[in-house]
């Protein structure tokens, strides 16, 4: 049982990753990023030829690999997102990105999966009663640290209260001399490099495929709507459960029922909290 657990909480903190960098973007600029997972794919294609094609040390993989992605989410920014300002359009030019994303990475190599190597092994190793790989450990440490450190970041420096101010009130932000377009900029550069070198952790468990952006954006979507929109706290508890319940319904009762209880599980928790577990719903006066 603890070693389906593990594998649980090794998947659910993938999409707990996606999640973070979906929120990254949101505080800053109250823009969904649909292209946020292909990112990440990206990331990891480029993981896979840097330490398999080229056979670079990883430090140098991980360097390049955040700076492309970082150059490419910044592109994105500039072109899909900075010359629409409503938000519903920007769901559809940051879903176009995520399409050139996700057809040039095809272009690029190939339709087949391809296996990444972690660099910490592929032993099986044992721990609380359950059996895992390293790659899976790494996983959930990476997205606990990851939250504490943003959510730590955000409450004590300067820039991190200007990105809470903006969520919360982005004029105010604004009157108050927030730059916010170069904070929307940077929180998506930011997110670019972070996709990238979560590529390097992510591609050994899921592979680097073509569509791999596709098929992690919609359970990092529901985690995000479980935990709530802005919290970064939440993706981890939204990660938690979204992995949980897809890996227990995947082993008892296939894996043709694991998108039906997922989006029942979010249904029941938005039925409770619609703004998420942990966002409180804000009423406004017209």
């Amino acid at each position: 049982m603890m070693t389906l657990i593990w594998t649980g909480l090794a998947s659910g903190a993938v999409y707990a990753l996606v999640a973070i960098g979906y929120n990254i973007v949101f505080i800053s600029s109250q823009t969904f990023n649909f292209a946020q997972a292909q990112l990440l794919m990206v990331g990891a294609f480029i993981a896979y030829s840097g330490l398999v094609t080229f056979h670079l040390p990883v430090l140098v993989v991980a360097l390049a690999a955040a700076a492309a992605v970082l150059v490419l989410a910044g592109l994105e920014e500039r072109v899909a997102v900075r010359p629409v300002s409503q938000p519903d359009v920007q769901l559809v030019t940051t879903l176009g990105a995520a399409t050139l994303l996700e057809g040039a990475s095809q272009l690029i190599w190939g339709n087949q999966p391809l296996s990444v190597p972690f660099s910490a092994g592929s032993g099986v190793v044992t721990l609380l009663g359950g059996r895992l790989f390293p790659v899976q450990l790494a996983l959930v440490i990476t997205a606990i640290v990851l939250v504490v450190v943003l959510t730590y970041l955000s409450r004590h420096l300067k820039l991190g209260l200007a990105l809470l101010g903006m969520a919360e009130d982005r004029e105010a932000a604004i009157l108050r001399g927030v730059n916010a377009r170069r904070l929307a900029l940077g929180a998506f550069a930011f997110s670019g490099a972070l996709a990238g070198l979560l590529g390097l952790v992510v591609a050994p468990y899921t592979f680097a495929f073509a569509t791999l952006g596709s098929s992690l954006a919609l359970y990092g979507f529901v985690v995000l709507a479980i935990g709530g929109f802005g919290s970064m706290g939440g993706t981890l508890v939204g990660g938690l459960v979204v992995g949980l319940v897809e890996t227990l319904v995947t082993r008892y009762l296939g894996s043709q029922y694991a998108d039906l209880f997922v989006f029942a599980a979010l249904v029941v928790i938005l039925f409770v909290r619609p703004a998420g577990l942990f966002v409180r719903a804000r009423e406004r006066v017209v």
